[in-house]
């Protein structure tokens, strides 16, 4: 356990690690010491770049229209799923039918683009901003798309930190933001100077790093997570891309699939524990305690073991189970059981997260912050778009 709320089961996995935990150690010293933007955004130090005036001018007004894609709105569709506030919060951060009602004026439209210039964001854009309404863009302070309209219609800008990517950003003001309009307080989030200095926090994350480089080294590269929890499946879509972007470098890295249980029990789950053994494991649970229960007089008496069980009890009992046939099987897994939800709680999950995909592109001596590769699609689609 490395915190008082989250219980932590690292790695089943019979072969010891090759990357010793001191290296590792060595290099979660190096980089907590280091001069980084992203690590200062996940201190409780770190000062925003927005006012206090916006969060409150917002408060009375109606929806928020989050427009963004990627790291620009995965952090915060984590927090509003994960968490649940009461105001209500659209996302658009596909191209998607999404409804649009011109009459509705208090809705804020806040608009998020690292760029300024990202395609789908602008054209999302095109469609939902009204200069009646009150629009707040988070960009960078530089000329592009973004800032220029954001000037025509005399809308807020919220200056992007330029030095902060935006899969990391879910603790800077990308994420903090839209948490703040939501109700939550963004230094309830921010853990790193207190994490940092947790012997509990830190043994779980170096042998962590260790025993993932080791499955690596044993071309055991696909990280499976096992989400028994529906309101955390955005917070591992923004963990497959802060993987995926960090790490798939040099033909080297690790594919992140997020398989959403119990549902796949009843097809993926053969494969898990029949197929090609390249696959290692997260299981992840929070325990409810509002879960829907079992109606008991319609449990007929070859069922009478559901009697008085929830929901969640039902599916924690499959997760007990699937971590016992794991073992007996030999298959490289991980458990995290989740006991609370709240700020504090899912700012640890992202630091977390956050510092063991870094330490695991330093080790693997891969830079972490780029994705050179992707941009070769932007200018491409630019090229088609322009010729067409």
């Amino acid at each position: 356990m490395f915190v008082k709320r989250i219980k932590i089961k690292n790695f089943f996995y019979k072969k010891k690690p090759i990357i010793k935990k001191e290296k590792i150690l060595n290099l979660f010293k190096n980089l907590i010491n280091s001069d980084n933007h992203i690590l200062s955004s996940m201190d409780k130090s770190y000062i925003d770049s927005y006012t206090k005036k916006i969060i409150s001018s917002s408060k009375n007004l109606g929806n928020v229209n989050l427009i963004g894609i990627g790291g620009s709105a995965l952090g915060a569709k984590a927090i509003y799923n994960f968490l649940k506030p009461k105001k209500k919060f659209n996302f658009i951060d596909n191209f998607s039918n999404f409804s649009h009602k011109k009459n509705d004026r208090k809705n804020i439209n806040l608009i998020i683009s690292k760029s300024g210039n990202t395609l789908e964001t602008i054209s999302n854009t095109n469609i939902l901003v009204d200069k009646r309404k009150k629009n707040i863009f988070i960009t960078e302070n530089k000329k592009s798309y973004l800032m220029s309209l954001a000037s025509k219609l005399k809308a807020e800008v919220i200056h992007h930190n330029n030095f902060i990517g935006g899969r990391y950003s879910v603790l800077s003001e990308v994420g903090m933001l839209p948490a703040e309009l939501m109700g939550f307080k963004p230094e309830k989030f921010r853990r790193l100077n207190y994490l940092s200095k947790n012997k509990q926090f830190v043994n779980s994350l170096i042998l962590g790093v260790s025993n993932i480089l080791t499955l690596n080294k044993n071309n055991i590269t696909n990280s499976i997570i096992l989400n028994y929890d529906d309101r955390s499946n955005d917070l591992f879509s923004w963990y497959q891309q802060l993987v995926a972007e960090s790490l798939g470098k040099k033909n080297k890295g690790i594919l992140p699939v997020v398989s959403v249980m119990p549902r796949d029990n009843h097809s993926l789950m053969q494969y898990y524990l029949d197929g090609v053994k390249n696959n290692f494991f997260t299981l992840f649970f929070v325990k409810e305690k509002d879960s829907k229960k079992i109606k008991n007089k319609s449990i007929l008496k070859s069922h009478f073991y559901l009697k008085n069980k929830s929901l969640n009890d039902i599916s924690f009992s499959q997760f007990c189970a699937t971590e016992k046939v794991f073992k007996k099987k030999n298959i490289p897994f991980r458990s995290f059981i989740i006991n609370k939800r709240n700020e504090e709680i899912l700012g640890e999950l992202f630091t977390f997260f956050i510092l063991e995909t870094i330490l695991l592109g330093m080790a693997m001596k891969i830079n972490p912050f780029n994705q050179p590769a992707v941009e070769l699609i932007k200018t491409d689609t630019l090229k088609f778009l322009k010729n067409s």
